[in-house]
Protein backbone atom coordinates (compact mmCIF):
# COMPACT_ATOMS: atom_id res chain seq x y z
CA UNK A 1 0.00 0.00 0.00
CA UNK A 2 1.42 3.37 -1.08
CA UNK A 3 1.94 5.76 1.82
CA UNK A 4 2.49 9.49 2.08
CA UNK A 5 6.24 8.86 2.41
CA UNK A 6 6.28 6.55 -0.63
CA UNK A 7 4.64 9.20 -2.78
CA UNK A 8 7.03 11.91 -1.59
CA UNK A 9 10.00 9.68 -2.43
CA UNK A 10 8.56 9.07 -5.88
CA UNK A 11 8.17 12.80 -6.54
CA UNK A 12 11.73 13.50 -5.34
CA UNK A 13 13.07 10.80 -7.66
CA UNK A 14 11.16 12.30 -10.57
CA UNK A 15 12.50 15.79 -9.81
CA UNK A 16 16.03 14.42 -9.68
CA UNK A 17 15.63 13.26 -13.30
CA UNK A 18 13.60 16.26 -14.52
CA UNK A 19 15.03 19.53 -13.31
CA UNK A 20 12.16 22.06 -13.38
CA UNK A 21 14.66 24.92 -13.69
CA UNK A 22 15.97 23.67 -17.04
CA UNK A 23 13.09 21.61 -18.47
CA UNK A 24 10.48 23.47 -20.54
CA UNK A 25 7.06 23.51 -18.85
CA UNK A 26 5.30 21.53 -21.57
CA UNK A 27 7.98 18.84 -21.54
CA UNK A 28 8.04 18.72 -17.74
CA UNK A 29 4.26 18.37 -17.41
CA UNK A 30 4.15 15.71 -20.13
CA UNK A 31 6.77 13.67 -18.31
CA UNK A 32 4.99 14.20 -15.01
CA UNK A 33 1.77 12.81 -16.51
CA UNK A 34 3.57 9.80 -17.98
CA UNK A 35 5.14 9.11 -14.59
CA UNK A 36 1.71 8.90 -12.96
CA UNK A 37 2.24 12.10 -10.99
CA UNK A 38 -0.28 14.40 -12.63
CA UNK A 39 -2.79 13.57 -9.90
CA UNK A 40 -2.55 10.72 -7.44
CA UNK A 41 -6.20 9.72 -7.88
CA UNK A 42 -6.07 9.59 -11.69
CA UNK A 43 -6.15 5.96 -12.93
CA UNK A 44 -2.86 4.14 -13.23
CA UNK A 45 -1.63 4.48 -16.79
CA UNK A 46 -3.67 7.64 -17.29
CA UNK A 47 -1.65 10.25 -15.42
CA UNK A 48 -2.08 8.89 -11.93
CA UNK A 49 -1.45 6.01 -9.59
CA UNK A 50 -5.01 5.10 -8.67
CA UNK A 51 -4.44 6.33 -5.11
CA UNK A 52 -6.64 8.25 -2.71
CA UNK A 53 -7.07 11.98 -3.27
CA UNK A 54 -5.98 12.44 0.32
CA UNK A 55 -2.36 11.75 -0.74
CA UNK A 56 -2.30 14.50 -3.38
CA UNK A 57 -1.24 17.31 -0.98
CA UNK A 58 1.95 15.38 -0.25
CA UNK A 59 2.85 15.27 -3.93
CA UNK A 60 1.94 18.94 -4.41
CA UNK A 61 4.14 19.93 -1.49
CA UNK A 62 7.15 18.08 -2.87
CA UNK A 63 6.69 19.56 -6.34
CA UNK A 64 6.45 23.02 -4.80
CA UNK A 65 9.63 22.44 -2.76
CA UNK A 66 11.40 21.45 -5.96
CA UNK A 67 10.33 24.62 -7.75
CA UNK A 68 8.36 22.63 -10.29
CA UNK A 69 6.43 24.12 -13.15
CA UNK A 70 2.71 23.73 -12.71
CA UNK A 71 -0.44 24.34 -14.69
CA UNK A 72 -2.15 27.68 -14.41
CA UNK A 73 -5.53 26.41 -13.11
CA UNK A 74 -7.37 29.28 -14.81
CA UNK A 75 -6.07 28.18 -18.19
CA UNK A 76 -8.06 24.94 -18.29
CA UNK A 77 -10.26 25.21 -15.23
CA UNK A 78 -13.22 23.43 -16.84
CA UNK A 79 -11.02 20.67 -18.16
CA UNK A 80 -9.34 20.03 -14.83
CA UNK A 81 -12.28 20.65 -12.53
CA UNK A 82 -15.15 19.16 -14.54
CA UNK A 83 -14.11 17.26 -17.65
CA UNK A 84 -11.39 15.12 -16.06
CA UNK A 85 -13.55 13.78 -13.17
CA UNK A 86 -16.36 12.98 -15.62
CA UNK A 87 -14.05 11.22 -18.08
CA UNK A 88 -12.46 9.23 -15.23
CA UNK A 89 -15.90 8.21 -13.91
CA UNK A 90 -17.60 7.34 -17.20
CA UNK A 91 -14.99 7.21 -19.96
CA UNK A 92 -13.65 4.10 -21.66
CA UNK A 93 -9.93 3.35 -21.59
CA UNK A 94 -9.71 4.68 -25.15
CA UNK A 95 -11.40 7.94 -24.14
CA UNK A 96 -9.14 8.36 -21.12
CA UNK A 97 -6.08 7.77 -23.31
CA UNK A 98 -7.26 10.28 -25.91
CA UNK A 99 -8.35 13.13 -23.64
CA UNK A 100 -6.76 13.11 -20.19
CA UNK A 101 -3.14 13.91 -21.05
CA UNK A 102 -3.67 16.91 -23.38
CA UNK A 103 -6.33 18.11 -20.93
CA UNK A 104 -3.93 18.02 -17.99
CA UNK A 105 -1.09 19.66 -19.89
CA UNK A 106 -3.53 22.34 -21.18
CA UNK A 107 -2.68 21.52 -24.79
CA UNK A 108 -6.43 21.14 -25.30
CA UNK A 109 -8.85 23.49 -23.54
CA UNK A 110 -12.36 22.36 -22.58
CA UNK A 111 -15.72 24.06 -22.23
CA UNK A 112 -19.14 23.00 -20.93
CA UNK A 113 -22.18 23.07 -23.24
CA UNK A 114 -25.06 22.75 -20.76
CA UNK A 115 -27.19 25.90 -20.32
CA UNK A 116 -29.55 27.11 -23.02
CA UNK A 117 -31.67 30.25 -23.47
CA UNK A 118 -34.72 28.26 -22.35
CA UNK A 119 -33.01 25.89 -19.95
CA UNK A 120 -30.76 27.44 -17.35
CA UNK A 121 -32.09 26.82 -13.85
CA UNK A 122 -34.18 23.98 -15.30
CA UNK A 123 -31.27 22.30 -17.07
CA UNK A 124 -33.14 19.03 -17.61
CA UNK A 125 -35.60 20.90 -19.82
CA UNK A 126 -32.97 21.63 -22.48
CA UNK A 127 -33.94 21.30 -26.13
CA UNK A 128 -30.70 20.79 -28.08
CA UNK A 129 -31.35 17.63 -30.12
CA UNK A 130 -28.96 14.82 -30.99
CA UNK A 131 -30.37 12.40 -33.58
CA UNK A 132 -28.66 9.06 -34.28
CA UNK A 133 -27.35 8.53 -37.81
CA UNK A 134 -25.43 5.28 -37.93
CA UNK A 135 -22.27 5.66 -35.90
CA UNK A 136 -22.78 9.40 -35.52
CA UNK A 137 -25.17 11.83 -33.89
CA UNK A 138 -26.39 14.97 -35.66
CA UNK A 139 -26.72 17.84 -33.20
CA UNK A 140 -28.81 21.00 -33.58
CA UNK A 141 -29.47 23.63 -30.94
CA UNK A 142 -28.10 26.60 -29.03
CA UNK A 143 -26.07 26.83 -25.84
CA UNK A 144 -25.31 29.94 -23.81
CA UNK A 145 -23.01 31.20 -21.03
CA UNK A 146 -20.31 28.83 -22.30
CA UNK A 147 -17.06 29.88 -20.63
CA UNK A 148 -13.88 29.42 -22.71
CA UNK A 149 -15.78 28.26 -25.81
CA UNK A 150 -13.68 30.71 -27.83
CA UNK A 151 -10.51 28.89 -26.75
CA UNK A 152 -11.77 25.32 -26.40
CA UNK A 153 -10.94 22.33 -28.53
CA UNK A 154 -13.50 20.07 -26.80
CA UNK A 155 -16.90 20.65 -25.25
CA UNK A 156 -18.90 18.65 -22.71
CA UNK A 157 -22.29 18.44 -24.43
CA UNK A 158 -25.61 17.51 -22.83
CA UNK A 159 -28.26 16.93 -25.50
CA UNK A 160 -31.74 15.44 -25.85
CA UNK A 161 -31.77 12.09 -27.61
CA UNK A 162 -35.34 11.01 -26.79
CA UNK A 163 -38.15 13.61 -26.61
CA UNK A 164 -40.79 10.93 -25.93
CA UNK A 165 -39.79 10.26 -22.32
CA UNK A 166 -39.71 12.52 -19.22
CA UNK A 167 -37.09 15.24 -19.46
CA UNK A 168 -34.48 13.71 -17.14
CA UNK A 169 -34.62 10.34 -18.90
CA UNK A 170 -34.18 11.56 -22.48
CA UNK A 171 -30.70 13.08 -22.22
CA UNK A 172 -27.33 11.76 -23.36
CA UNK A 173 -23.84 13.10 -22.78
CA UNK A 174 -21.21 13.65 -25.47
CA UNK A 175 -17.82 15.21 -26.10
CA UNK A 176 -17.91 17.47 -29.16
CA UNK A 177 -15.07 18.86 -31.25
CA UNK A 178 -15.42 22.65 -31.03
CA UNK A 179 -13.33 23.16 -34.20
CA UNK A 180 -15.58 21.17 -36.54
CA UNK A 181 -18.07 22.56 -39.09
CA UNK A 182 -21.48 23.33 -37.62
CA UNK A 183 -20.14 24.84 -34.39
CA UNK A 184 -20.34 28.64 -34.23
CA UNK A 185 -19.08 30.55 -31.18
CA UNK A 186 -20.20 34.14 -30.54
CA UNK A 187 -18.75 36.14 -27.63
CA UNK A 188 -20.98 37.66 -24.94
CA UNK A 189 -19.53 40.87 -23.56
CA UNK A 190 -19.97 41.08 -19.80
CA UNK A 191 -20.02 43.77 -17.14
CA UNK A 192 -16.22 43.83 -16.83
CA UNK A 193 -15.81 44.50 -20.55
CA UNK A 194 -14.44 41.01 -21.12
CA UNK A 195 -15.98 38.10 -22.97
CA UNK A 196 -15.13 35.07 -20.87
CA UNK A 197 -18.24 33.26 -21.99
CA UNK A 198 -20.13 32.84 -25.23
CA UNK A 199 -23.22 31.60 -26.97
CA UNK A 200 -22.72 28.54 -29.17
CA UNK A 201 -24.85 27.57 -32.16
CA UNK A 202 -24.87 23.93 -33.26
CA UNK A 203 -26.10 23.31 -36.82
CA UNK A 204 -25.97 19.72 -38.08
CA UNK A 205 -22.80 19.21 -36.05
CA UNK A 206 -21.60 15.60 -36.18
CA UNK A 207 -20.54 13.74 -33.05
CA UNK A 208 -19.22 10.17 -33.28
CA UNK A 209 -20.98 7.72 -30.99
CA UNK A 210 -17.47 6.89 -29.77
CA UNK A 211 -17.51 10.33 -28.13
CA UNK A 212 -20.48 9.46 -25.92
CA UNK A 213 -19.88 9.30 -22.16
CA UNK A 214 -22.21 6.89 -20.40
CA UNK A 215 -25.21 5.04 -21.81
CA UNK A 216 -27.79 6.51 -24.16
CA UNK A 217 -30.44 8.17 -22.00
CA UNK A 218 -28.15 8.29 -18.95
CA UNK A 219 -26.91 11.82 -19.63
CA UNK A 220 -28.50 13.31 -16.53
CA UNK A 221 -26.56 10.95 -14.27
CA UNK A 222 -23.30 11.81 -16.04
CA UNK A 223 -24.13 15.51 -15.88
CA UNK A 224 -24.63 15.31 -12.11
CA UNK A 225 -21.01 14.20 -11.74
CA UNK A 226 -19.89 17.20 -13.81
CA UNK A 227 -22.09 19.65 -11.88
CA UNK A 228 -21.10 18.39 -8.44
CA UNK A 229 -17.42 18.61 -9.35
CA UNK A 230 -17.99 22.09 -10.79
CA UNK A 231 -19.46 23.33 -7.51
CA UNK A 232 -16.71 21.70 -5.48
CA UNK A 233 -14.09 23.19 -7.81
CA UNK A 234 -15.54 26.69 -7.42
CA UNK A 235 -16.56 26.52 -3.78
CA UNK A 236 -13.60 24.78 -2.18
CA UNK A 237 -10.70 26.50 -3.88
CA UNK A 238 -11.43 30.07 -4.85
CA UNK A 239 -12.62 31.99 -1.80
CA UNK A 240 -9.45 31.98 0.29
CA UNK A 241 -7.07 33.65 -2.22
CA UNK A 242 -9.48 36.57 -2.63
CA UNK A 243 -9.75 37.02 1.15
CA UNK A 244 -5.99 36.89 1.49
CA UNK A 245 -5.63 39.50 -1.23
CA UNK A 246 -8.06 41.82 0.56
CA UNK A 247 -6.10 41.51 3.82
CA UNK A 248 -2.79 42.12 2.04
CA UNK A 249 -4.33 45.09 0.26
CA UNK A 250 -5.54 46.58 3.55
CA UNK A 251 -2.38 45.86 5.53
CA UNK A 252 -0.11 47.54 3.01
CA UNK A 253 -2.22 50.70 2.83
CA UNK A 254 -3.00 50.89 6.53
CA UNK A 255 0.72 50.94 7.32
CA UNK A 256 1.29 53.99 5.12
CA UNK A 257 -2.13 55.62 5.53
CA UNK A 258 -3.36 54.85 9.06
CA UNK A 259 -6.15 57.42 8.65
CA UNK A 260 -7.94 54.94 6.35
CA UNK A 261 -8.32 52.44 9.19
CA UNK A 262 -11.81 53.03 10.50
CA UNK A 263 -13.51 50.94 13.17
CA UNK A 264 -16.25 49.86 10.79
CA UNK A 265 -13.87 48.67 8.06
CA UNK A 266 -11.66 46.93 10.60
CA UNK A 267 -14.66 45.08 12.10
CA UNK A 268 -15.93 44.01 8.66
CA UNK A 269 -12.52 42.75 7.60
CA UNK A 270 -12.11 40.62 10.72
CA UNK A 271 -15.58 39.15 10.22
CA UNK A 272 -14.80 38.34 6.58
CA UNK A 273 -11.48 36.77 7.57
CA UNK A 274 -13.23 34.54 10.11
CA UNK A 275 -15.90 33.50 7.61
CA UNK A 276 -13.28 32.81 4.95
CA UNK A 277 -11.38 30.62 7.41
CA UNK A 278 -14.56 28.65 8.12
CA UNK A 279 -15.06 28.27 4.36
CA UNK A 280 -11.47 27.07 3.97
CA UNK A 281 -11.90 24.41 6.66
CA UNK A 282 -15.23 23.32 5.18
CA UNK A 283 -13.53 23.07 1.80
CA UNK A 284 -10.87 20.85 3.28
CA UNK A 285 -13.56 18.59 4.72
CA UNK A 286 -15.20 18.49 1.30
CA UNK A 287 -11.92 17.44 -0.30
CA UNK A 288 -11.70 14.63 2.24
CA UNK A 289 -15.16 13.52 1.15
CA UNK A 290 -13.92 13.49 -2.42
CA UNK A 291 -11.05 11.29 -1.33
CA UNK A 292 -13.58 8.77 -0.04
CA UNK A 293 -15.71 8.68 -3.20
CA UNK A 294 -18.08 10.80 -5.24
CA UNK A 295 -18.78 14.44 -4.37
CA UNK A 296 -22.07 14.97 -2.62
CA UNK A 297 -24.64 17.78 -2.53
CA UNK A 298 -22.53 19.53 0.11
CA UNK A 299 -20.58 20.98 -2.81
CA UNK A 300 -23.63 23.16 -3.44
CA UNK A 301 -23.21 24.69 0.01
CA UNK A 302 -19.52 25.39 -0.62
CA UNK A 303 -20.29 27.15 -3.87
CA UNK A 304 -23.16 29.12 -2.30
CA UNK A 305 -20.88 30.36 0.50
CA UNK A 306 -18.11 31.22 -1.96
CA UNK A 307 -20.43 33.43 -4.02
CA UNK A 308 -21.68 35.43 -1.04
CA UNK A 309 -18.29 35.72 0.60
CA UNK A 310 -16.47 36.77 -2.55
CA UNK A 311 -19.06 39.45 -3.27
CA UNK A 312 -18.84 40.80 0.28
CA UNK A 313 -15.04 40.85 0.21
CA UNK A 314 -14.91 42.69 -3.12
CA UNK A 315 -17.50 45.12 -1.76
CA UNK A 316 -15.28 45.74 1.26
CA UNK A 317 -12.35 46.49 -1.04
CA UNK A 318 -14.44 49.07 -2.90
CA UNK A 319 -15.44 50.79 0.35
CA UNK A 320 -11.86 50.74 1.59
CA UNK A 321 -10.44 52.20 -1.61
CA UNK A 322 -13.14 54.92 -1.84
CA UNK A 323 -12.93 56.70 -5.21
CA UNK A 324 -9.75 54.83 -6.16
CA UNK A 325 -11.52 51.54 -5.50
CA UNK A 326 -13.92 52.22 -8.36
CA UNK A 327 -11.18 52.85 -10.93
CA UNK A 328 -11.01 50.17 -13.59
CA UNK A 329 -9.41 50.94 -16.94
CA UNK A 330 -8.84 47.51 -18.49
CA UNK A 331 -11.86 46.83 -20.71
CA UNK A 332 -10.20 44.24 -22.96
CA UNK A 333 -12.53 41.62 -24.36
CA UNK A 334 -10.57 38.49 -23.44
CA UNK A 335 -8.54 37.97 -20.34
CA UNK A 336 -4.79 37.75 -20.72
CA UNK A 337 -2.08 36.60 -18.34
CA UNK A 338 -2.82 39.31 -15.79
CA UNK A 339 -4.38 38.01 -12.58
CA UNK A 340 -7.72 39.17 -11.25
CA UNK A 341 -5.94 40.77 -8.29
CA UNK A 342 -3.61 42.78 -10.55
CA UNK A 343 -6.63 44.23 -12.34
CA UNK A 344 -7.65 45.97 -9.13
CA UNK A 345 -10.65 46.02 -6.78
CA UNK A 346 -12.91 47.63 -9.38
CA UNK A 347 -12.53 44.63 -11.65
CA UNK A 348 -12.97 42.15 -8.80
CA UNK A 349 -16.16 43.86 -7.65
CA UNK A 350 -17.70 43.75 -11.14
CA UNK A 351 -16.57 40.16 -11.80
CA UNK A 352 -17.89 38.89 -8.47
CA UNK A 353 -21.45 39.78 -9.51
CA UNK A 354 -21.43 36.64 -11.63
CA UNK A 355 -20.40 34.35 -8.76
CA UNK A 356 -24.00 33.84 -7.64
CA UNK A 357 -24.99 32.73 -11.17
CA UNK A 358 -22.13 30.63 -12.56
CA UNK A 359 -21.95 27.01 -11.52
CA UNK A 360 -25.62 27.02 -10.50
CA UNK A 361 -27.56 30.03 -9.26
CA UNK A 362 -27.65 30.61 -5.53
CA UNK A 363 -31.43 30.15 -5.57
CA UNK A 364 -31.19 26.71 -7.17
CA UNK A 365 -28.39 25.69 -4.81
CA UNK A 366 -30.53 26.62 -1.80
CA UNK A 367 -33.22 24.26 -3.09
CA UNK A 368 -30.65 21.48 -3.49
CA UNK A 369 -29.36 22.02 0.04
CA UNK A 370 -32.88 22.13 1.46
CA UNK A 371 -33.93 18.88 -0.20
CA UNK A 372 -30.76 16.78 -0.40
CA UNK A 373 -28.82 17.93 2.67
CA UNK A 374 -31.49 19.02 5.16
CA UNK A 375 -34.11 16.54 3.95
CA UNK A 376 -36.90 19.11 3.67
CA UNK A 377 -39.97 18.28 1.55
CA UNK A 378 -39.32 19.04 -2.13
CA UNK A 379 -41.21 21.70 -4.00
CA UNK A 380 -44.25 20.38 -5.91
CA UNK A 381 -43.32 19.37 -9.47
CA UNK A 382 -45.80 18.52 -12.19
CA UNK A 383 -43.39 17.95 -15.08
CA UNK A 384 -41.28 15.00 -13.96
CA UNK A 385 -43.62 12.31 -15.26
CA UNK A 386 -44.57 13.97 -18.56
CA UNK A 387 -42.83 13.34 -21.88
CA UNK A 388 -40.52 16.24 -22.72
CA UNK A 389 -42.28 16.85 -26.06
CA UNK A 390 -45.56 17.45 -24.21
CA UNK A 391 -44.20 20.05 -21.80
CA UNK A 392 -45.25 23.68 -22.36
CA UNK A 393 -42.45 25.90 -23.64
Amino acid sequence: MTTDTDLRDRVRAFLAEHDPATTPAAEFNSARFDAGLAAAHYPAGHGGLGLSRSLQPAADEEFAKGGAHDLDPRRNVIGLGMAAPTIIAFGTDEQKTRWLKPLWTAEEIWCQLFSEPGAGSDLAGLGTRAVRDGDEWIVNGQKVWTSLAHEARWGLLLARTDPDVPKHAGLSYFVIDMHQPGVEVRPLRQLTGQAEFNEVFLTDAQVPDANRLGDIGAGWRVAQTTLMNERVSIGSSRSVPREQSAIAFAAADWRTHPELRTHELHHRLLRLWAEAEVARLAGERLRQQLAAGEPGPEGSAAKLVFARLNQEISGWEIDFGAADGLRYDDWTMHRGSVTDYARGPGYRYLRSRGNSIEGGTSEVLRNIIAERVLGLPPEPRTDTGVAWKDLPR
